[in-house]
């Protein structure tokens, strides 16, 4: 037999026992430990502390983690195979992930359906009574895919440059089906559902979790003009697809994408959310690794993607993490200092969005960071505990919120109007959970006043919800919705760089 070391896991107190060589990659993403760059060694995502045990510096190490890190016994997981006995602190955090609560609008009918959003960091599974609305069961868990990167160009780059993506597909595919069957086991073991059968499902997501899950080749996303024609709806029956714990006979039906990189995740939230009967242009704006934004009313609709990165959400960041236990998720400037709050109170373990967008908002206030966005001194500025923000995460910010606000004002110039004649603006996406809204107005995220802004939850799940009710009326109205709709490619557009670049920039005081 092949020799075995020993892994302790703290603060979990687990112990596994693993195969000598093993890359610690496999082992610890099912421990919350990720991997942005998907195990490419480029970014700081996967550091985990060696405290007993000994694991050499490699060179990505050196070239990504300071000396007094390396002294103090930090490495990059997606380097490390276990060849040794270790005791690794990894600082697990239970993350919350965003579901949706809102009330439903719809026609009684038979059976229970189930609601998917196939996000590219987390997926949510619900399984509702379509006779009462009620939402009998929720599940929701990190996207397994992540392991091999935490945004979608580096998906594709998997699937296409590493010739992963039937092994991406067996991925997404198998979580879900596992997802369902888990909840519908839930569901069935109640009195009042013992016989019930689940008789429909509504799956969104962006167009490369579309993709991924349809078995499309993503090879035309993953070079220029970055277009796909494939976008359309699919409908999948669950024996035809491996999910044979569910009624063989149920339709899974995953909702068409608008664009090359507008998902179904963004139709959904926008028929949800009724943009498309409205009488005035409204905008939804759904803030994750790939923001997605749409300007519309009941005549036309203008949509665009633009990749912001996963900075909202804690990654790429030098103590970034997702918004869970340990986080900090507000900053606030106080007499002789700062008022830093801490997710599940304690010590501060990182920086998530919403942390990261009020510590650059506090100190532009007080001028330890410029328009520009360079940092005083170019140091580290110390937030709570060993918590700092560093010059390259305000940067890293610049980027998200650049794009984001250059892809909202190119949306509107092609529509012809001002920002100030917008009165709603529907703002979706787990960050949006802790934004502040006047931090987010501070950077040039959103230049909007707070009180235009509607928080939508998760409303590409919601938006699925409605759609198990009336399944044909809510194609019909997805078809309707796409054929007033125009994709515009900020790639291509010629105003989207000159204003990316503006946007980059800080406004010079509050609004």
């Amino acid at each position: 037999m092949p020799p075995k070391v020993s892994i302790e896991l703290l603060p979990l107190g687990r112990c596994v026992e693993v195969e000598k060589g093993t890359p610690l990659r496999d082992l610890l993403f099912p421990f919350h430990v990720e991997f942005p760059c998907g195990g490419q060694g480029r970014c700081k995502g996967c550091r985990v502390r060696v405290l007993k045990g000994n694991v050499p510096v490699t060179t990505e190490d050196k070239v990504l983690l300071s000396s007094n890190s390396l002294n103090k016994g930090w490495r990059l997981a997606c380097c490390m195979r276990a060849l040794d006995d270790l005791q690794l602190e990894i600082g697990q955090w239970d993350s919350h992930i965003l579901e949706d609560d809102q009330t439903l609008n719809f026609t009684p009918e038979e059976g229970l359906g189930v609601a998917v959003d196939v996000g590219t960091t987390t997926i949510v599974a619900q399984v509702l009574d379509l006779s009462t609305g009620n939402v009998l069961g929720v599940h929701s868990a990190l996207n397994l895919q992540a392991k091999h990167g935490s945004d979608i160009m580096t998906r594709i780059h998997a699937a296409v440059h590493q010739g992963m993506q039937a092994d991406l597909t067996h991925i997404v595919r198998n979580q879900i089906g596992d997802m369902i069957a888990q909840v519908m086991r839930r569901v069935s073991a109640t009195k009042d559902h013992a016989s019930s059968e689940l008789t429909r499902g509504i799956l969104v997501g962006n167009t490369v979790m579309h993709h991924l899950f349809c078995g499309i080749l993503l090879e035309p996303l993953a070079e220029h003009p970055f277009e796909t024609t494939e976008g359309t709806h699919r409908i999948f029956r669950s024996n035809e697809i491996g999910w044979f714990d569910l009624n063989a006979t149920c339709d899974f039906h995953f909702l068409p994408c608008m664009g090359s990189f507008v998902g179904s995740d963004l139709l959904a939230g926008a028929i949800g959310q009724k943009i498309h009967l409205s009488n005035e242009p409204c905008l939804l704006v759904d803030l994750g690794t790939n923001g997605e934004i749409i300007l519309g009313n009941r005549e036309q609709m203008l949509c665009a993607s633009t990749a912001a990165g996963p900075a909202f959400e804690g990654a790429k960041i030098s103590m970034g993490m997702r918004a869970s236990s340990g986080a900090i998720s507000s900053v606030k400037a106080i007499k002789g200092g700062l008022d830093c709050h801490i997710l599940g109170g304690g010590k501060a373990r990182g920086l998530c969005g919403s942390g990261l967008v009020d510590a650059t908002a506090v100190f532009l206030d007080q001028k330890l960071i410029s328009p520009n966005g360079r940092v005083q001194n170019n140091q580290e500025l110390p937030l709570s505990g060993n918590v700092t923000l560093h010059p390259c995460d305000v940067r890293e910010l610049q980027l998200a919120k650049g794009a984001i606000a250059a892809g909202i004002r190119v949306l509107i110039r092609e529509w012809g109007m001002e920002e100030s004649t917008i009165d709603k603006i529907h703002l979706a996406g787990a960050f949006v959970n802790y934004l502040n809204l006047n931090s987010a107005r501070r950077i040039g995220l959103l230049n909007f006043p707070p009180n235009r802004i509607i928080p939508a939850g998760n409303s590409a799940l919601y938006g699925a919800k409605q759609a198990l009710f009336t399944i044909q009326s809510s194609l019909e109205t997805c078809d309707r919705v796409l054929s007033t709709c125009q994709h515009v490619s900020l790639n291509d557009h010629p105003e989207f760089m000159n204003l990316f670049i503006e946007d980059m920039g800080f406004p010079a005081s509050s609004p």
